[in-house]
């Protein structure tokens, strides 16, 4: 009898470490804590187009949506549209750090036409490049 009570006792002990292991290294509290921190983390399933990725920079959560269709040479991912969790996390943020965003993605998805959803579409819009010229 204490014999199996020690092994259910070891085996409590092992499931608690590998549940608290599984947790620590789990890429959503990855997520979670670059956010915190107001770093950038870009948490994606790049093998999944249906599965939306997130991404942190300067304490904003974003979401984007990929789109698959065709290029020249393959399907690959060719529209993300991306929009803020909460647009009033949006303070304080200037271009190049919506600049910095693309290019993140681009490094994962570099055929990708990448479309801002409201109210960042409308600034984006205003500091067109080509306006410029």
């Amino acid at each position: 009898m204490i014999l199996l009570l020690r092994l259910i006792l070891l085996l409590l002990f092992i499931f608690l470490i590998y549940s608290a292991v599984k947790y620590l290294f789990h890429p959503k509290r990855k997520l979670e804590l670059a956010h915190e921190q107001k770093r950038f983390f870009f948490l994606d399933d790049p093998d999944n187009v249906r599965k939306n990725f997130l991404l942190t920079y300067k304490g904003v959560l974003f979401e984007g949506e990929k789109y698959l269709g065709t290029t020249p040479s393959a399907f690959e991912v060719v529209s993300i549209f991306i929009w803020p969790k909460k647009t009033t996390a949006l303070k304080g943020l200037v271009l190049e750090d919506f600049q910095f965003i693309e290019r993140k993605i681009r490094e994962s998805y570099p055929v990708a036409k990448i479309d801002w959803k409201s109210p960042i579409k409308e600034f984006m819009a205003n500091h067109d490049p080509d306006d410029e010229l």
